[in-house]
Order: C-alpha cells, then sequence, then structure tokens
C-alpha cells in the first residue's frame, strides 16, 4: 500500500488527485513490471498472462487518450516511466 500511495504522490496533477490518466499509467506500468517478473520465472501461468495483456492494452488506451489530449504530458509520462526508447 505504500508503494501505490508514493507512486500516486508522484505522478498526481495536483493535490487530490487519485485517478488522472498520469497516475492510472503509473499504477499499470508499476502491476505490468511486478507481473512480467512473475511471468519469467512461472512461464505456464496463463491465466496471470491473460490479465498482464489486458493491463498493457489498458495502458495503451490511456496513453492514447494521453496523446489526444495534452501531448506535453503524454511525453512527460512516458520519459518518467521509461516507456519510449
Amino acid at each position: 500500500m505504500e508503494v501505490k500511495s508514493k507512486t500516486i504522490a508522484d505522478y498526481r496533477v495536483h493535490e487530490k488527485d487519485t485517478g488522472s490518466a498520469d497516475v492510472q499509467v503509473a499504477l499499470l506500468t508499476q502491476r505490468i513490471n511486478h507481473l512480467t517478473e512473475h511471468l519469467q520465472t512461472f512461464k505456464k501461468d496463463h491465466s496471470s498472462r491473460r490479465g498482464l495483456l489486458i493491463m498493457v492494452g489498458q495502458r495503451r488506451r490511456l496513453l492514447d487518450y494521453l496523446h489526444d489530449k495534452d501531448l506535453v504530458r503524454y511525453q512527460t509520462i512516458t520519459k518518467k516511466l521509461k516507456l519510449r526508447r
């Protein structure tokens, strides 16, 4: 829970922000990274793999939304999370 609170604090847009696209992308990225490590150990865990793919799709849609609405926020979040090379 501490990690989630820290992530929200790092990526929020304003003081009481908990659900902006920036925060959602950061939380999804955190969960995706954790699940990726899990799947490297447990290669046959297909239900977790399906959940991972769903999360990646959700993050992609949120990033597309940010790209369309506010290009500066999109570039900032992708640079902070190191999503684009």
